[in-house]
């Protein structure tokens, strides 16, 4: 039972947690090993720079929640991991398969995450919610 209740509580950990996905999102498009073959430089910048705006969200909720927690931050993380995820589809960089895998995984935690804090903080009152560092 013990078990349980290890992930019934939000923990700070997942917060740094938060921080270093969004970092590692900042930095994921330099990940995989094979160039991007069918990616145009235009394509390219505008993929980097969604990767780069979506990692800061990512780690700037992850720092909110960190320092003040509320639950429209878990549901921001859970929309941008979302978006992540369609990223690849949506600005024309899915044919690079490693990319793409790399974006689908962390887009994946991101959303489980996410999920995870707010179930843990669904039934939590505002005043518990403010003493969440404390």
């Amino acid at each position: 039972m013990s078990d349980f209740r290890f992930f019934s509580t939000h923990r700070p950990w997942e917060d740094w947690f938060g921080m270093l996905l969004g970092l590692l999102i900042v930095v994921s498009p330099w990940f995989p090993l094979q160039p991007a073959h069918d990616v145009t430089d235009s394509e390219r910048s505008i993929m980097v720079l969604n990767t780069f705006v979506v990692g800061m969200l990512v780690f700037g909720l992850a720092q909110l929640e960190y320092v003040a927690l509320q639950r429209w931050e878990e549901v921001g993380e859970i929309v941008i991991g979302f978006w992540l995820i369609a990223s690849p589809f949506i600005f024309g960089y899915a044919g690079d398969e490693m990319l793409r895998l790399w974006h689908a995984t962390l887009g994946g935690v991101v959303v489980l995450l996410g999920a995870l804090q707010l179930w843990q903080d669904w039934r939590l009152s505002d005043q518990e919610l403010a003493r969440h560092q404390q």
